[in-house]
């Protein structure tokens, strides 16, 4: 009998109870620091740290939108925000580009030695025309 074996499991182990050690790292600090401020801050510094701090630990270590954890989308949005974006959609300045060199490849040597065919147009709706019909 034939049985099917999934694929690409990728599973952390659970180190520390339910949780990975990674999990375990998040809310771990975030316990830590408000233990830390339990003995050096006055308390209503503390209760203030402590409800921010203990779920934002919980959220980074328990949290997964689509399968990637809250830590991996914050980093992905900061590297998105700060790159540099590429904008494809103007081509005209290759377009010209090309066509430059072209020209000066033809007054240069006298034959065009450009593998690139160009059609002109009337070519171009004789061609357009046949593949309507």
């Amino acid at each position: 009998m034939a049985f099917i074996v999934p694929k690409f499991i990728e599973k952390e182990a659970k180190i520390i109870g339910p949780l990975t050690f990674r999990q375990f790292v998040y809310v771990g600090i975030a316990v830590i620091i408000c233990f830390i401020l339990f003995f050096i801050a006055p308390k209503i510094v503390f209760y203030a740290s402590a409800i921010i701090l203990i779920p934002i630990g919980i959220a980074l270590g328990l949290t997964k939108i689509k399968g990637i954890s809250l830590p991996d989308v914050l980093k992905n949005f900061f590297f998105f925000s700060i790159s540099q974006r590429i904008f494809l959609w103007k081509r005209k300045a290759i377009i010209s580009k090309i066509g430059k060199e072209e020209k000066e490849e033809k007054d240069i040597k006298g034959l065009e030695t450009s593998s690139l065919k160009t059609f002109s147009k009337s070519k171009l709706k004789d061609l357009s025309s046949r593949i309507e019909t």
